[in-house]
């Protein structure tokens, strides 16, 4: 560059011949001539386009494998060197790998798209799911997060599931809008199958009947972007990866869900008081315009739950989400509503709710609850040892004394008399019966009628009044009255070891 500056200043300012610079700096007289032309150097400029002939032939080809690579996953398209191959083997092709490099590097470029910059309207929102890992009560776990974003003001919440589900989709809008106080006025969607049950032949969506629920509940409006393309809600898209490397990192170590959760809600609480770049306000104060065009919260609450109807099965268990949770057994063999929240099962016969577990995100695990089989063990007595929802059941120790004594009494009754004091549990607290159990023990009243007296003693805070002429099936017992002359002796035998102890 300072070659070309001394030449053009040597013609154009000091008056001199071409030929006379041209002979000074070592050029030709036509490249001076070009220098006077252009104040910078112009660069290399091709008339024409680049002719491929050896490649000529096969460019479709190549053209094609491209074409064909948009429909399958990044990692698995071809590479320059893999077409080079494919071109040799299966075609013959007989000229070099930079031709071909060149060709695709040029392909690959024109064929990529462009985008057009967007602004957002306030009070519109949209959802995506993301995944992360995290350590609940000590355990690695991944999560799912659901990030609501609004794009106008660029405030968000994230909240994490165990799982992907219908429950947590629900559940994620609930807790959003809460966090809001405002219901956004359309949201934006990928087809997820959460929401989307089928795409039709138009382009129109037929939406589940979870998500139609609760889109008639809080009354927004939906939108959903193009099958595969991210991009058309890629404020959301870059939120999700916000989160997971602002939210997430270091990988948290919480007790609980709940926890996270709370982690999370005053992460994104925290972020309000940022200024992002191109934006003279902080998202917080962004955020009033949104609110103030958003829909109010309806008066009652939404169930945020999955609902199906299932049959109780001969083993008093239904089935949800491949796992088996108890009902009590008078229920057996009746049609009974399953509701599936993020943390727990509810089942219901009628409006009447029998039956509640912790959610089980494992598989094929039946989880019971032993209370829900003591009447039908009652009448099945001999099941006692082998009854599966007992196994592993907590009960104190004062329990096991009660049935080896029973057993030692009662022989082959035992177990129902054994039973019958279990079912004390199905009305009153565990608590309440194992003082009632101890109680017993401590008289020597071995019998589930003394425990249940007791108990009911124990709840209404009265003495005790074990009367046996109610329970006659008892050991009967003989106890002689208390005569005076008993007295006088009694008084008799102390002054004796009084005057014992002075001597």
């Amino acid at each position: 560059m300072e070659l070309y500056a001394r030449v053009r200043r040597a013609v154009l300012v000091e008056g001199r011949s071409r030929r006379s610079v041209a002979r000074e700096f070592g050029l030709a007289r036509k490249t001076v001539g070009k220098m006077l032309v252009y104040s910078l150097p112009p660069g290399y400029r091709r008339q024409q386009p680049v002719r491929r002939p050896k490649l000529g032939p096969w460019q479709g080809v190549i053209d094609a494998i491209l074409e064909e690579d948009k429909r399958h996953p990044k990692k698995q398209r071809h590479t320059a060197k893999r077409i080079f191959d494919r071109l040799r083997a299966e075609h013959g092709f007989a000229g070099g790998y930079t031709i071909v490099k060149d060709y695709v590097r040029e392909a690959k470029l024109g064929s990529q798209e462009m985008f057009v910059p967007l602004v957002h309207a306030p009070g519109e929102a949209q959802a995506d799911f993301g995944e992360a890992l995290v350590v609940i009560a000590g355990v690695e776990r991944k999560a799912h997060f659901l990030v609501f974003d609004l794009p106008h003001s660029d405030d968000c919440l994230v909240c994490a599931f165990p799982a992907e589900t219908t429950e947590a989709f629900l559940e994620g809008h609930v807790r959003a809008f809460a966090y809001l106080g405002a219901v956004p006025a359309r949201i934006l969607y990928d087809n997820t199958r959460l929401a989307v049950a089928r795409i039709l032949g138009d382009g129109k969506r037929q939406r589940t009947r979870a998500f139609s629920e609760i889109e008639s509940h809080y009354l927004f409006a939906d939108k959903f972007g193009r099958p595969a393309k991210g991009n058309d809600k890629g404020k959301v898209e870059n939120l999700v990866g916000y989160a997971r490397r602002n939210f997430l990192v270091p990988i948290p170590r919480v007790a609980s869900w709940q926890e996270l959760n709370t982690h999370l809600e005053a992460e994104c609480r925290a972020r309000r008081q940022r200024r992002l770049r191109g934006h003279d306000e902080t998202i917080g104060e962004r955020l009033v315009r949104d609110l103030a065009v958003m829909l109010p919260l309806p008066s009652a609450p939404y169930e945020a739950c999955e609902k199906l109807t299932v049959r109780v099965s001969s083993l008093s268990l239904v089935r949800y989400r491949a796992n088996d949770y108890s009902v009590p057994t008078q229920y057996g063999h009746r049609q009974v509503l399953v509701k599936g929240y993020v943390d727990q099962v509810v089942i219901c016969w009628g409006s009447e709710g029998i039956a509640i577990h912790e959610r089980s995100y494992e598989r094929e695990r039946a989880i019971y609850d032993p209370l829900h089989y003591l009447a039908l063990l009652e009448h099945k007595s001999r099941a006692l040892d082998q009854a599966a929802p007992l196994v592993g059941w907590p009960l104190p120790e004062c329990f096991l004394t009660l049935r080896r004594l029973l057993e030692a009494r009662l022989h082959k009754h035992a177990d129902r008399e054994y039973i019958q004091g279990l079912r004390r549990l199905e009305t009153f607290t565990l608590e309440d019966v194992t003082v009632a159990i101890e109680d017993a023990l401590h008289l020597g009243a071995i019998s589930f009628d003394a425990v249940r007296h007791l108990v009911l003693c124990h709840i209404e805070r009265r003495p005790p009044r074990l009367d046996l002429d109610n329970w006659p099936h008892l050991p009967p017992t003989t106890v002689r009255a208390t005569q005076a002359a008993d007295y006088m002796a009694l008084l008799s035998t102390s002054a004796s070891a009084a005057a014992e102890v002075k001597r």
